[in-house]
């Protein structure tokens, strides 16, 4: 698991740069083309595009952070940098969106003349140079999150320049100013979307939500039903990074079949089953819990508060944790 992910990285590393040198070539192109031609959207765009050279900048850094190993007070290293990068770009396109919808207003009351055969011919170069690194970066994206938040810029920008074409053709055929402000607004609201869908799956991770696609009532049957289990409690599933999702629970054991076989049993089917691949399992015979369900471990009781309730031919209950 650990070299898919190592793989999975380096290949996201590749995608990023080459996202990066078209990103960098693309700023160049669309300052100069907004300032020329006047366009707001142009400019937008440009902005958009700045946000992606810093987006995936600290992807890069990320993916660095994330490799360094293990060690000191950082026992699961440094894996959460990918996350806390994506988050930092959903906030860095907010801020881009602040930025057009304000420029738009102004423009509103007092729409300049554009240059809408330049911009025209920018926007389409714009378009080609982001649906290279779309394709690039898709490939890449559903394994990893910091590389999704750059694939999401890189989407923005895909829409930035279809509305830069499509407000370039507005004002070539019917000298209709106010388009340049009407799409710059349509880009602004794109890139707010995704900057909102970014920050959500941040969060879930970093407030170590369960994943989306996994299901921990039906986790917590699956261990359950395995011959030899007669209880669970403080279960708790959640993502470490993207691809490395983590398990933790109590397994309250019968004693009929040797815990060794059991807990390899478990860990096979979690693995097999539900993708599961980095799994705490504690063992607990029957005899340290009392008849009224309570333990006689209470240096290892749970104190984030679960809502017990009895499982299926035990006493003892299933306590779902803060990532269900």
């Amino acid at each position: 698991m650990i070299d898919e992910l190592g793989h999975n990285r380096a290949a996201g590393s590749r995608a990023l740069l080459i996202a990066l040198a078209l990103a960098l070539a693309l700023v160049g192109v669309e300052v100069a083309g907004g300032i020329l031609t006047n366009s707001l959207a142009l400019l937008a765009d440009a902005g958009h595009m700045v946000s992606d050279v810093v987006a995936v900048s600290i992807a890069l850094a990320a993916i660095w952070m994330a490799r360094r190993p293990a060690r000191g007070q950082q026992t699961f290293g440094y894996q959460r940098a990918e996350v806390l990068a994506a988050a930092a770009n959903g906030a860095i396109l907010l801020l881009v969106a602040a930025f057009v919808f304000w420029q738009a207003a102004l423009r509103f009351g007092d729409p300049p003349e554009v240059d809408s055969g330049p911009m025209l011919v920018i926007g389409v170069v714009g378009l080609l140079a982001n649906i290279a690194s779309a394709i690039v970066l898709r490939r890449q994206e559903a394994l990893s999150l910091n590389v999704r938040a750059a694939f999401y810029h890189v989407l923005g920008d895909m829409a930035g320049s279809v509305g830069v074409i499509v407000a370039g053709a507005v004002m070539l055929t019917t000298g209709w100013n106010l388009a340049d402000p009407l799409v710059s607004v349509a880009i602004g609201l794109l890139i707010t979307f995704g900057a909102v869908r970014l920050l959500r799956e941040s969060i879930a991770v970093l407030l170590e939500t369960a994943p989306a696609h996994i299901d921990p009532q039906e986790v917590a049957g699956a261990l359950t039903s395995t011959a030899g289990v007669t209880g669970l409690h403080d279960l708790h599933i959640w993502t470490v990074t993207s691809g490395l999702v983590a398990l933790s629970c109590h397994c309250e054991l019968s004693g009929d079949r040797a815990s060794d076989d059991v807990l390899a049993e478990l860990c096979d089917m979690l693995h097999e089953r539900f993708e599961i691949h980095h799994v705490t399992i504690q063992p607990e015979i029957e005899r340290l819990h009392r008849a009224d369900g309570t333990h006689m471990l209470p240096r290892c009781t749970s104190v984030i508060g679960h809502e017990h309730r009895p499982a299926a031919g035990a006493g003892s209950g299933i306590g779902i944790g803060p990532g269900a």
